[in-house]
């Protein structure tokens, strides 16, 4: 779902965090000419495609023609990976800083084309803002728009802990943290 980021070879500027922006449209456009080139039915091929479209931040979930239920639990599933892999990293909070230079250079690839997408003023700016983007955007985007299929994850299911969960509410309070000494910092300067 993330082969968007891709490089083709005559490709030659910067890095594939260029294509952030546009990298699940990518991922879909590649999977079609690969899945094509493999021999594999339209249908299947458009489910593939489906599935990948879930991972976009601000896909419309009611304008993806899913083929099945099936089709649209896995996507949803896939949503659900993606968003919890990502922020219960061990890593995700040092790790803000590259994203933050990622949105910068996809920013400039496009800049004219894709106004107002990425309109983060710094790395701090990001720090500061991610608990709200969790808790504004990500929780209801798993408990509503993915059906909440996070709470398999949980063990004992159903009414265990959820180490996803857990390690995200981690980074999230340690964020909170850092955009306080951050804030402390520039009160200071």
């Amino acid at each position: 779902h993330d082969t968007g980021y891709l490089k083709k070879k005559n490709d030659v500027e910067g890095t594939g965090a260029k294509y952030t922006l546009t990298h699940v449209a990518r991922s879909v456009h590649f999977a079609e000419e690969i899945l094509t080139e493999k021999g594999l039915p339209i249908d299947e091929i458009r489910s593939v495609q489906h599935m990948i479209r879930c991972t976009g931040v601000h896909v419309d979930l009611n304008r993806i023609p899913f083929q099945s239920e099936i089709e649209r639990i896995v996507g949803f599933a896939l949503g659900t990976a993606d968003l919890l892999g990502q922020m219960s990293a061990p890593d995700y909070v040092d790790k803000l800083g590259v994203l933050y230079a990622e949105f910068e250079e996809s920013a400039r690839f496009y800049e004219g084309k894709m106004v107002g997408v990425l309109d983060f003023a710094s790395p701090a700016d990001l720090i500061r803002r991610t608990p709200a983007f969790w808790e504004k955007y990500v929780l209801h985007k798993l408990d509503d728009e993915f059906w909440g299929l996070y709470r398999f994850l949980n063990d004992p299911y159903p009414d265990g802990p959820n180490e996803y969960l857990q390690r995200i509410e981690a980074n999230i309070d340690r964020l909170r943290q850092e955009a306080d000494s951050i804030e402390s910092s520039e009160a200071n300067s």
